[in-house]
């Protein structure tokens, strides 16, 4: 009965391979499992084909972050420029300095050589040669003579009255006359009397002109003189630059609209001053 058993031998290598496992299913198991499930699926995720008996999903790889590139440096500030700045505008301000400090040490020195003082003057006299006044139009016509006085008081400081000087008469805002300061030299510790004539024309309005006949009633009309100069100061032998020296006398006359006696000056105020 052996001898009719016979074993037909399996070629492999031709390609020749069962159909059917060797080893039936159900049968017993080798070590590593059962083949057909050990096969992976190339459509399932990675983490589910290694999943173990009685453990959930695996978790999902961590991402890769890129590293972030170092931040720049700031940048550097130049020096050099702030530097020369502050040393520019130090030497400004020293040099502003020292010559603020010179040209005090100069006026200083200068006052104490020539004890500078102001001139002084006054509206001595005030004469009403004309006045007349339109009623159609209210335009008043009117002239002055008047006598200043100038002093210098200086000993060692003249003053030059040049060219181009103005002189005028007021009431309120309205100039009644005008005229000029003549041009000359006035010496150390001069007074000049000086004869003055003015004249002009104006138009006023009808509380202007009412104004001024309730001010002669009552004997105080006022009046404002003034006078532009322009003037050159000189300091021993050596002559200034030209300046504008400003009077303003403030005056109270008995009357204005009445020629028959002179005008009497009743008050006078007179203030001076410089624009350089």
């Amino acid at each position: 009965m052996a001898d009719h058993q016979r074993i037909h031998p399996v070629d492999l290598e031709a390609g020749n391979r069962p159909s059917a496992p060797l080893v039936p299913t159900g049968s017993f198991r080798s070590d590593k499992g059962d083949p057909t499930q050990q096969l992976p699926n190339n459509n399932q995720p990675h983490y589910q084909q290694q999943r173990g008996h009685g453990h959930g999903p695996l978790p999902p790889p961590p991402r890769r972050v890129a590293p972030r590139a170092p931040p720049l440096p700031p940048p550097k500030r130049r020096r050099g420029s702030r530097g020369c700045c502050c040393r520019f505008l130090c030497c400004v301000v020293v040099t502003a300095v020292t010559l603020a400090v010179l040209l005090a040490a100069a006026a200083g020195a200068l006052y104490l050589a020539f004890r500078p003082q102001a001139p002084r003057y006054s509206v001595d006299r005030l004469a009403v040669s004309a006045f007349q006044l339109d009623p159609s139009t209210l335009t008043a016509s009117a002239a002055f003579d008047a006598t200043v006085t100038a002093a210098n008081p200086n000993a060692r400081i003249g003053i030059y009255y040049e060219r181009g000087s103005s002189l005028s008469v007021w009431y309120e805002s309205y100039r009644l006359a005008s005229g000029g300061f003549p041009a000359f030299y006035q010496g150390h510790r001069n007074t000049t009397v000086l004869e003055l004539a003015m004249a002009g024309e104006v138009q006023l309005g009808s509380a202007v002109v009412s104004g001024l006949r309730d001010a002669q009633q009552a004997g105080n009309v006022p009046l404002v003189f003034r006078a532009d100069v322009p003037v050159r100061v000189e300091l021993g032998s050596f002559k200034l630059w030209k300046v504008t020296s400003r009077v303003r006398c403030d005056l109270v006359v008995d009357r204005l609209m009445d020629l028959s006696s002179p005008i009497k000056i009743k008050a006078s105020n007179c203030k001076f001053s410089l624009k350089l």
